[in-house]
């Protein structure tokens, strides 16, 4: 598996500090924070709910960039941008299949650091 985040899993021994059970906690909450992004934008994106996409992103925000998911919040960033200018529409729907990807990258990553522990 070619590793997008090749960081993450030091960034989260580093907060850990030696302790296996926070670790596992830590990791499962990026997990949930990442899985719940997706649902979030995936359903604001369906529903053309501008306040749910903003406030996923509001929540996750802090994830992102304290893990380093760069591409992600540029990702985010881009989708803010089309929505403040264009609204919804075909540059929302194409950048949503790109986020999409991308979130799902993430997401299998952080799983694969939870089946290791």
């Amino acid at each position: 598996m070619i590793k997008n985040y090749p960081e993450l899993n030091t960034r989260i021994s580093e907060m850990a500090e030696g302790d296996e059970d926070f670790r596992s906690e830590l990791t499962l909450a990026i997990f949930n924070g990442l899985k719940e992004l997706l649902e979030k934008y995936q359903e604001g994106n369906l529903e053309s709910d501008l306040v749910k996409i903003q406030q996923i992103r509001h929540k996750i925000k802090p994830t992102i960039a304290m893990f380093e998911f760069d591409d992600l919040a540029d990702c985010l960033q881009t989708g803010k941008e089309i929505l403040e200018s264009e609204g919804f529409g075909g540059s929302f729907e194409k950048h949503f299949l790109e986020f999409r990807g991308k979130v799902e990258v993430a997401i299998q990553e952080v799983e694969s650091l939870m089946q290791q522990a």
